[in-house]
């Protein structure tokens, strides 16, 4: 059994490519590997937060881990800030962290593009989503496309470490799902849906009213033709609906794509609606559940100390083969 270790920003509401690229995929892992889901609430305040909605967020984000069927019983599921050996194995890796290696992160290029001035959190980030790692001796790393680089220089700081400290830390592999791991914008494809997207109708937020979904999908960018054909070179936005119908409804674009042939895309936009409400009703109304119990903070120091159990133990071999004084 591998030890698999992953997790989501409290920065905004999930989205539906949230759900189709990675809670689905927790809830198989846990099935399968030693588990270990985070909410990553110390890369939130990278960027500036309101101290309530981060809060209310982060709750949100670990009641809907829950609601997609992710089982306390079967994965550990705590705040990355309540398990204190994140912020000082962070800065242990940060003084092994080389400025060039930061200054070529493509995400730091993104998000600090345009601005007078950027917080030096944002500039470490990958040091502390390095030891977010690398505190659990994780196999595995479900990470999206945009996070390949980060995981990258996680593996390379491991290297180093063992190579200048001696054997330590297991060197992580990516787990990338080849089906359903990047759901495009609503309104252009060239972009991942996002849930820091200033425009709400680019993304399915998880906890969109039906009413909603049927409206953002109903005015979803497509092009000027009307063939329903997945064809991502030349009709990108229709075939990432057709990827979103599919992973929905448990097709495969093909059979999406036989379903809707000669139909255009007025009824496949409608359909499809239909099908997103479907697979995010009962998710919601779990999620309702689970916010109206009071159990979600027993499962999350539940998992923060069975987090906390594993991590104590790293960054003590950690801290002792760096010379460290153990008191």
């Amino acid at each position: 059994m591998k030890r698999v270790l992953s997790g989501i920003q409290p920065s905004g509401q999930l989205t539906l490519g949230n759900y189709i690229g990675a809670l689905r995929n927790f809830v198989k892992l846990q099935n399968e590997h030693q588990c270990y889901f985070m909410i990553v609430d110390l890369h939130a305040v990278t960027v500036p937060q309101e101290p309530a909605a981060l809060k209310e967020q982060t709750e949100s984000v670990a009641a809907l881990y829950m609601a997609c069927g992710i089982d306390p019983a079967k994965a550990s599921v705590f705040l990355q800030s309540t398990v204190k050996e994140h912020a000082e194995l962070g800065w242990l890796l940060t003084t092994l962290t080389y400025i060039g290696e930061l200054e070529r992160m493509t995400q730091f290029k993104d998000k600090s593009a345009g601005k007078e001035s950027v917080g030096a959190g944002l500039f470490t980030y990958p040091s502390l989503m390095a030891a977010d790692i690398l505190l659990y001796n994780a196999d595995l790393v479900p990470v999206g496309e945009d996070q390949k680089q980060h995981l990258e220089l996680t593996r390379d700081l491991a290297a180093r470490f063992n190579h200048r400290y001696g054997d330590t830390f297991t060197i992580p592999e990516p787990f990338i799902p080849e089906v359903g791991a990047r759901i495009m914008s609503l309104d252009d494809a060239s972009k991942k849906m996002s849930k820091s997207n200033p425009n709400p109708g680019s993304f399915i937020a998880m906890l969109d009213e039906p009413s909603v979904i049927r409206k953002k999908l109903s005015r979803a960018v497509t092009d000027s033709g009307r063939e329903v054909k997945f064809d991502p070179k030349n009709k990108p936005e229709v075939s990432n609906l057709m990827g979103i119908y599919s992973q929905c409804a448990d097709m495969t674009v093909a059979e999406v794509e036989a379903r809707y042939e000669g139909q255009g895309y007025g009824a496949f936009k409608k359909d499809l609606a239909e099908v997103v409400v479907a697979a995010l009703e009962p998710i919601q109304q779990r999620y309702r559940e689970i916010r109206e119990s009071g159990e979600l903070y027993d499962v999350l120091r539940k998992g923060a100390a069975e987090a906390s159990e594993l991590a104590g133990e790293t960054i003590k071999q950690v801290k002792e083969r760096m010379g460290f004084v153990l008191l």
